[in-house]
């Protein structure tokens, strides 16, 4: 993991998106087949929001409309890649994801092998 500077401005009663460093990450998908027939990737994450998401009405109380990491399943590549729940993903493989809609960025996502990605986190492991 590769610690990259960037700022959020911090928001009332949400100390999770503080000022802080960022992750920049790679995370290798599993493949799989959907119902379609079409190969899709699986990393091994759930995410939450979204430009077309209402944030007062998530479980988490996310303090504005960007994607998040909201599950992680165990021994997944995204586990294995060091992501963690309520990682701000910030992008992918050098797209833009704090202005995406939901159904996009899950699209998106599915869509590559490998994702590069520029996560926002509150706490990093000290670096040796």
């Amino acid at each position: 993991m590769k610690p990259v500077k960037c700022w959020i401005e911090p928001r009332e009663n949400f100390q999770l998106l503080e000022a802080r460093n960022c992750l920049q990450m790679k995370c290798a998908n599993v493949s799989a087949v959907d119902y379609h027939g079409n190969i899709v990737y699986r990393v091994g994450f759930k995410i939450g929001g979204g430009i077309d998401q209402d944030p007062s009405c998530a479980p988490f109380k996310y303090p504005d409309q960007g994607i998040y990491i909201t599950h992680i399943d165990e021994d997944s590549p995204a586990a294995r890649a060091g992501l963690r729940r309520h990682d701000k993903i910030l992008s992918v493989n050098g797209l833009d994801f704090t202005l995406l809609t939901h159904e996009r960025a899950v699209k998106y996502i599915k869509k590559y092998a490998v994702l590069d990605m520029l996560v926002a986190r509150a706490e990093l492991p000290a670096l040796h």
